[in-house]
């Protein structure tokens, strides 16, 4: 799908939220305080929340893969990345002008441009970070560091499909997203401040009644950097 948002879709996008941006751990999201059961939503229930299939055309997927692998990996974390315009520091949970990074290659730029032009993005996207999945990998619960990133979160999925666990931080809640090869994930609203998303590590995933072996898979992210210069 190559085309712009729907106006709904973009209105969504165009909310602001403010909430905690508090460390969170597995028990946060699988029980609540008041051990009320947890219900699990559709994924389109969840407001700023948007999925495109098929945003990225399998013969451009496989041109994508094989620039991204022509660029230097960092394997320091548990799974391999690749940093452009800034990095993150992990740690401190903070990005500042001393961590810049490489410029956005071409074919990353000509992608942060497309997802601006059509709607997706409402700020050109400054930060882009590959990461490389392999299975058993996965990544833990989050909410991405409001201090620093815009209203805006973009997640390109190449390779491998794998299942995305959405859950609300009180973990009244829980939603299941399949992360098809070639799909856009756009969270923004509710879907970037209040809910937590993560994919389990594990080998394989269930989706459409069936047990999917997963292979390696390659996430693009785009966001907008808030500097923390204080």
């Amino acid at each position: 799908m190559a085309g712009s948002m729907t106006s709904d879709a973009r209105s969504i996008c165009d909310r602001r939220s403010v909430e905690s941006d508090r460390p969170m751990n597995e028990q946060d999201h699988m029980s609540s305080p008041q051990g009320l059961p947890t219900t699990t939503i559709p994924p389109a229930a969840i407001p700023g929340l948007t999925y495109v299939p098929d945003y990225i055309a399998p013969d451009a997927a496989t041109v994508l893969l094989q620039q991204i692998d022509q660029q230097p990996w960092d394997a320091t974390l548990r799974r391999r990345v690749q940093h452009y315009g800034y990095r993150y520091d992990y740690q401190a949970r903070t990005v500042t002008s001393a961590l810049r990074a490489a410029a956005f290659p071409p074919w990353l730029q000509n992608l942060a441009c497309r997802l601006h032009q059509e709607g997706f993005a409402t700020a050109l996207p400054d930060q882009g970070i590959v990461n490389e999945y392999l299975p058993g990998q996965g990544i833990a619960k989050h909410i991405d560091c409001i201090p620093c990133f815009g209203a805006t979160i973009l997640s390109v999925s190449l390779g491998s499909g794998c299942e995305m666990r959405l859950t609300t931080p009180a973990a009244k809640a829980v939603a299941s997203l399949w992360l098809a090869p070639g799909s856009l994930l756009v969270l923004c609203d509710a879907a970037r401040y209040q809910w937590a998303h993560g994919i389990p590590a594990r080998q394989s995933d269930r989706y459409a009644g069936q047990r999917v072996p997963r292979q390696r898979r390659v996430s693009l992210t785009f966001r907008t950097v808030l500097l923390n210069e204080g």
